[in-house]
């Protein structure tokens, strides 16, 4: 039966065991051999990595074929308008093509770890956090998006991905679960003799 970790990555480290001259990797949190991450996030973004030993269930989970949820709490730089938030729900134009449709929603701010460093922080211009939930997970393309409609984004924290939750993670912290997944035809029909 395929193993996953769920780890809550911080703020800084990079989703890789290999070191790094760039910074702390996941070999700073996680001692358990054979497990690789099932998709990436940024050294900027948090949250929610699974990681796996089986290499089936981590390109079900990674490849954009699979259409997985992926969910995230977004604070942006700015207060959203209804234009804004109806170009992020209908798909961007971004560099390497048009995004999929996303569930787009405002939000108050969810109660996270503190980040550290703190993100900047200006007296004169407020922020908001959005729910974003995407079926892709291009590179950086939560803050493209966000960025392509006028709304930086300042803090970004993944909360899920499929049926798999931060919920009871705190930050730097995993925990092994065992998946039981079916198993895949492949053949689609078979003729009789």
């Amino acid at each position: 039966m395929p193993e996953l970790l769920l780890f809550n990555k911080p703020f800084g480290v990079i989703s890789q065991f290999r070191e790094s001259a760039h910074g702390t990797t996941l070999k700073a949190f996680i001692d358990v051999p054979n497990v690789h991450p099932a998709g990436r996030l940024d050294k900027d973004s948090e949250g929610l990595l699974l990681l796996t030993n089986d290499g089936a269930l981590q390109t079900r989970i990674a490849h954009p074929s699979g259409k997985i949820e992926k969910t995230y709490w977004v604070q942006v730089d700015g207060v959203p308008t209804q234009d804004q938030l109806r170009a992020l729900r209908s798909g961007i134009d971004l560099r390497w093509g048009r995004t999929r449709k996303a569930s787009v929603t405002e939000i108050s701010p969810p109660a996270l770890s503190p980040r550290s460093p703190p993100i900047r922080y200006r007296k004169n211009q407020p922020t908001s956090w959005l729910a974003m939930t995407i079926t892709e997970g291009k590179h950086r393309q939560v803050r493209e998006m966000t960025a392509s409609v006028g709304l930086p984004t300042l803090r970004l924290f993944r909360v899920s991905i499929g049926p798999w939750t931060t919920t009871g993670l705190e930050s730097g912290c995993w925990r092994r679960i065992r998946v039981n997944l079916p198993h895949q035809s492949r053949s689609k029909h078979r003729r009789s003799p």
